[in-house]
């Protein structure tokens, strides 16, 4: 009898703390964090002042780093090897609007913390928050200045999708004036 009660025990015990593993704590519970908003832990502490954007998918902020947006890609309008592309122009001036000179909150993903949040060519993967709370790439994509860049995983990658067929659907930004790959 007690053995088996011990065995039960260790196994509620066992399964708790799988629940708990993947959902949000009692103390976010009380307070209203969702598993959504749990990714500002991986938050980047203070706010960054945007001094510079590159093209519509990478930003350089101070006091000098470089930051490519995780999961959207961008016409390209600099790169080395291609020729500025159909709408590239437009998401650069959208990404400049937004963010140029403004303060940014940059949130890192987890799925990049074995390359220490850093693409092959240095630069830090991050979401970009504004300060009204909007995020950057979800923007980008949501708006069709982007296509959702699905080639690596992360956490908003169902949702990326989903707003890329809309804005695709829609017929948005760069759907509704570029050739269809």
């Amino acid at each position: 009898m007690i053995v088996r009660f011990k065995i039960f025990l260790l196994f509620a015990l066992l399964v708790a703390a799988a629940l708990e593993a993947g959902s949000t704590t009692d103390q976010e519970a009380r307070l209203g964090i969702s598993d959504h908003s749990r990714e500002s832990r991986n938050e980047i502490p203070e706010k960054r002042l945007v001094i510079r954007v590159i093209d519509g998918d990478t930003i350089v902020v101070s006091p000098n780093e470089k930051v490519r947006l995780i999961g959207v890609d961008t016409p390209e309008t600099i790169h080395p090897k291609k020729a500025v592309q159909c709408f590239g122009k437009d998401a650069k001036e959208f990404t400049r609007r937004m963010v140029e000179r403004r303060s940014l909150r940059l949130v890192l993903d987890e799925s990049n913390a074995a390359r220490n949040h850093k693409d092959r060519y240095g630069r830090t993967l991050a979401y970009a928050y504004l300060t009204d709370g909007t995020m950057l790439n979800r923007e980008l994509i949501r708006q069709g200045y982007a296509h959702a860049y699905t080639r690596f995983p992360f956490r908003h990658l169902v949702e990326f999708r989903e707003l890329e067929r809309t804005a695709r659907a829609e017929s948005l930004g760069l759907w509704s004036s570029c050739p269809l790959k």
